[in-house]
């Protein structure tokens, strides 16, 4: 199939594909959007829930 006669899934497929040729976080380091995606909304509940624990054991202790 010619690329003018893809449907939008397919081009969505192919740009997704071909972006995911490229090296992660090559200069940028990958972020906050690649870390997310790769954890799930579980993962990314637990990992705020760690930093607003951590953030308050901080200012207990070194306040």
């Amino acid at each position: 199939m010619s690329k003018d006669k893809e449907t939008p899934e397919e081009r969505r497929e192919r740009l997704r594909q071909e972006e995911s040729k490229k090296p992660a976080g090559s200069i940028h380091g990958g972020g906050l959007p690649d870390l997310v995606g790769k954890l799930g909304w579980k993962g990314t509940g637990i990992l705020i829930f760690l930093l607003l624990v951590g953030f308050i054991i901080y200012s207990v202790f070194f306040n």
